[in-house]
Order: C-alpha cells, then sequence, then structure tokens
C-alpha cells in the first residue's frame, strides 16, 4: 500500500505520480515491487528492500545519499500478550518523507489522524519529528503495561498462599515462561529506543539538513525522553532478572520437596523389609517361631517401623502442607 497524508484530508492511495504532489509525508506499507518502483519514480530516490532495513551495522542504518538521509531502526510492536519486531525505513528530504514499514503502528496511524486534522503547511522534517514523538511515546506506553505486568507477577511469584506441590511446580513453570517473554519484550524495546536515538541524533547534527531551532528543541526533548526510558528499561530489565532467579529458586524448592517424598517413602519401606525379610529366613533357632502371638508380633515390629520415621519426618516438617 502506497499513502500520501496532507493537512487537510484523509490519506490517499497513490496511483501515480500525479497523486503525490505537495505531499508532504509518503508512506509505503508493505510495499509491492511495482509500488517501490513507483516510489521511486516520485522521489527520485532509491528504495530500501526489507533485506537493507534489517542491517544492524550503524553505516547501514545511517547514511546520506544524493542528499537525502536514510534512516531505518527495528521498531516493537505489541498486541495483547504477544509482539514482535519490524524494521521501519525514513527517507528525509528537502521536501518530504517516505517512510517504508512493513506492518501497521498505531504511532504512525495517529500522525496520519494529526495531520489529516491541520491546515496549516507542513514539510518533511516536521511530519518526521512528529512521528519520533510518537513512536517515543508508544514505547512508553508499553513500557508502562510491562512495569505492571511484572508487579503483577512479582505478587504472583511471591504470594504467601502457595499451592500445592503438584500445582504449584506448573503454576510456577508458566510464570517462568511469562517472566520470559516480559524479558524479550524489554529486550526488544530497549533496541527501540537505541535505533531512535540514533535517529534523533543524526537528524540533528546532520549539516547537511539543517533544522529549524523549534524542530531542534523538540528533538532535544525526544532525546531526553529516550535517556528516561533507557533508564526504565534498565530497571525493568534487573526486575526481570530477579525475577528470573526467584522463579527458579521457588522450582528448585518445590524439586527438593519432591525428593523429600521419595526419600520418606524409600526410608519407610526398608525398615518393613528388613523385619520381613530376617523372619522369613529358613533357620531354625528364631525365639520367635516358638511364640504364640509371635507372627502378631513381627507385625507390630513393621508397623512402628513405618510410624515411628513418618512422626520423626513430621516433626521436622517435611510431612507438613508448606515443607
Amino acid at each position: 500500500m502506497f499513502l500520501a497524508h496532507r493537512p487537510g484530508a484523509p490519506a490517499q492511495t497513490i496511483t501515480g505520480e500525479a497523486d503525490a504532489a505537495n505531499t508532504p509525508w509518503l508512506d509505503l506499507l508493505d510495499p509491492t515491487p511495482d509500488e517501490q518502483a513507483l516510489a521511486a519514480r516520485i522521489t527520485g530516490q532509491r528504495i530500501p528492500t526489507r533485506d537493507d532495513l534489517e542491517e544492524i551495522e550503524s553505516s547501514s542504518r545511517l547514511f546520506m545519499e544524493d542528499e537525502a538521509v536514510y534512516l531505518s531502526t527495528p521498531l516493537v510492536r505489541r498486541m495483547q500478550d504477544n509482539f514482535f519486531v519490524s524494521p521501519v525505513g525514513f527517507i528525509l528530504s528537502r521536501d518530504r518523507l517516505l517512510t517504508i514499514r512493513f506492518t501497521a503502528y498505531s504511532a504512525f496511524d495517529l500522525v496520519a489522524r494529526q495531520i489529516a486534522d491541520r491546515q496549516d503547511k507542513l514539510s518533511g522534517d516536521e511530519v518526521s519529528v512528529l512521528l519520533m514523538e510518537a513512536v517515543v511515546d508508544r514505547l512508553a506506553d508499553i513500557l508502562e503495561h510491562l512495569g505492571q505486568s511484572l508487579d503483577t507477577l512479582s505478587r504472583e511469584v511471591f504470594r504467601a498462599d502457595q499451592p500445592s506441590a503438584g500445582k504449584g511446580d506448573m503454576i510456577l513453570r508458566t510464570l517462568l515462561r511469562r517472566v520470559g517473554r516480559s524479558g524479550d519484550l524489554a529486550s526488544s524495546v530497549r533496541d527501540s529506543l537505541l535505533g531512535m536515538e540514533r535517529i534523533a541524533i543524526f537528524v540533528s547534527e546532520n549539516k547537511k539538513h539543517d533544522l529549524s531551532e523549534r524542530l531542534r528543541a523538540r528533538l532535544a526533548t525526544v532525546a531526553r525522553d529516550i535517556g528516561s526510558l533507557n533508564d526504565f528499561v534498565s530497571q525493568t530489565s534487573n526486575k526481570v532478572q530477579f525475577l528470573l532467579d526467584a522463579t527458579l529458586g521457588f522450582i528448585s524448592i518445590e524439586q527438593n520437596n519432591g525428593m523429600k517424598i521419595l526419600t520418606v517413602v524409600s526410608f519407610i519401606g526398608v525398615a518393613p523389609t528388613l523385619v520381613a525379610g530376617i523372619y522369613g529366613m529358613n533357620f531354625h533357632d528364631i525365639p520367635e517361631l516358638g511364640w504364640r502371638y509371635g507372627y502378631w508380633y513381627s507385625l507390630a515390629l513393621m508397623a512402628a517401623t513405618v510410624i515411628v520415621p513418618l512422626l520423626w519426618f513430621w516433626k521436622r516438617g517435611w510431612l507438613g502442607p508448606g515443607r
């Protein structure tokens, strides 16, 4: 999809070069080869492919070519409990901004509505700053939701009323997966913030593409916001690591409790077997063989060898609810 965004007008699908006249923002959304070729003819610029935008070296993400600034960054998109990362590209020239993306982002939709509601003239520079502000705001929202999710996870991990052994182990494994997904999301947000920070610095310091003082001030605000969000991500990563260690520790305790039960079962099974083995020997001179109550005595002895260890383990707390 190839869209044109103008002040005072809804988004328009571009089918020819005339549709892009006097447009400050051209938007390629999951473009076809034909749409990429049309964008190249309209802008006179090379349109990077998805593989180009996924390059990780800085020289491939931030560079100048034919007086146009080429920028790219991975951008995380969160959908309920799932998320994924997709590259986004910006080509900033003197008169317009061209964006290349392969999935819909709420920040882009928000800026598109803002532009449609405005009546004043916009430049590509101002559209790029609007997009950076919206993207950073969206990343902040994701981090806020992530922080709330981690608070909920923390309460579930450290809650006082622990379930029974079998259910507790399954619940902890589920919590471990949720903590792991939270860590992946925090890492993806960090990558997106790093990319946006590099873009803000590159655009503000690019001497061949000077910005107005007003836009420079807004970019400086974006940079400060990114710095504060990076601090929040670091704190979040530390909390994820803490919850990961705590969950693994509780899983280890649950496994140790299981080993205690196996130890108890093994121990109480050995003594009665020993008693039964002794009185099952084929020796003539066993004093109890001549007793009238010898059989009941052996049964009582075997029962005692079961009950006494159970009482001992119970007093040590191995058989209690908490173990």
